[in-house]
């Protein structure tokens, strides 16, 4: 046992995917984000704000596009300066599971938190591996600067999201010419983007800084798809389910009863059930096409036939029978008097 304990104790730590999504609070909103000043040169193209506190200085636009709102010192922009800094301390703590140095060019990295000790750069290649798993965060956590070449790019592979990549660069940050990037980069100090440079995600610096030179950055953010669907899952089922009970009990209530129990019948259940059908195919059947007259013993109140009144027919066919029965009964006393008599 003591020879297994002995071996075991030399056996190294699995890495593990520990990454948690960085929250960004209302920083989440700014494509770029500045501490001093925000400048830029050529058409550029920004998805998403533009801010920069305490400074006030956005310069550029145009001839720089914005499919967003500029903020110079406002107090939006202040918050999302607040937010940033503890989105760059939240990214910073987290604990690390493996650490990489020199160039990340060439590698294929799994999810989880690396750690650069002092800079870190970027020549080629670097692909981001989600595994099938589209909420799979990477995190690096670079202590000075992050630099990349010329027509350098970061690849993403089986879902990988921008979305859920975090850079935090203790100090600067310098992304080649004509270089595609991807992530959320959180700078303490400045982030200059060379000419041409494609960034999926944000560039956000606390202190410094960001400077642009004909370059297209687009925020992006992760879809919620979860709260979507059972929302609409969950009203569809109750309207259709309501709508048909009340319809179905409703008709078949009121049609059934019949007569004066149908009217009572059809009354209650229909207006219980299903309102207007049921009231009127109860109404209809208690009654007759006589006059629609209630039905014996008032509305509701037994069982039987329609009450109504003698027409014209009926009264003469009336008055002739008691007439007769009068002449006759006449006719019976006057013979037997004549019979008494003799």
């Amino acid at each position: 046992m003591l020879a297994v304990a002995a071996g075991m104790a030399v056996l190294p730590t699995p890495a593990q995917a520990i990454g948690v999504a960085v929250p960004l609070g209302t920083a989440d909103s700014f494509a770029v984000l500045a501490g001093e000043t925000v400048t830029n040169t050529g058409s550029s193209t920004i998805t998403g704000n533009v801010g920069v506190h305490p400074g006030k200085a956005v310069t550029g636009f145009p001839p720089g596009t914005v499919n967003g709102s500029i903020h110079r010192g406002d107090a939006l922009a202040k918050q999302a300066k607040t937010d940033l800094t503890t989105a760059y301390n939240n990214a910073a703590g987290q604990p690390y599971d493996a650490s990489v140095s020199d160039d990340l060019g060439g590698r294929t990295l799994k999810p989880g938190v690396y750690r650069a000790s002092s800079s870190i750069g970027l020549t080629g290649t670097l692909t981001l591996d989600a595994e099938g798993d589209p909420n799979a965060v990477w995190i690096f956590q670079v202590g000075s600067t992050l630099t990349t070449a010329s027509a350098s790019r970061v690849r993403l592979i089986n879902g990988a999201a921008p979305c859920n990549v975090f850079w935090k660069i203790g100090s600067s940050a310098t992304l080649g010419t004509g270089s595609t990037f991807v992530g959320n980069i959180l700078a303490l100090t400045s982030i200059t983007v060379t000419t041409g440079v494609t960034i999926d995600g944000r560039a956000l610096a606390r202190n410094g800084a960001v400077t642009l030179d004909d370059d297209t950055i687009t925020r992006k953010t992760c879809s919620t798809g979860g709260t979507s669907s059972g929302t609409t899952s969950g009203t569809s089922a109750g309207s259709t389910s309501g709508s048909t009970a009340g319809s179905t009990s409703g008709t078949t209530a009121g049609t059934t009863a019949g007569s004066t129990s149908g009217s009572t019948s059809g009354t209650t259940s229909g207006t219980t059930a299903g309102s207007t059908s049921g009231t009127t195919a109860g109404t209809t059947a208690g009654g007759d096409s006589g006059g629609n007259r209630p039905p014996v013993g008032g509305v509701g109140t037994g069982s039987g036939g329609a009450a109504r009144g003698l027409n014209a027919t009926e009264i003469t066919v009336g008055v002739l029978l008691i007439g007769l029965s009068l002449i006759g009964a006449g006719v019976f006393v006057v013979r037997r008097r004549a019979l008494t008599a003799s």
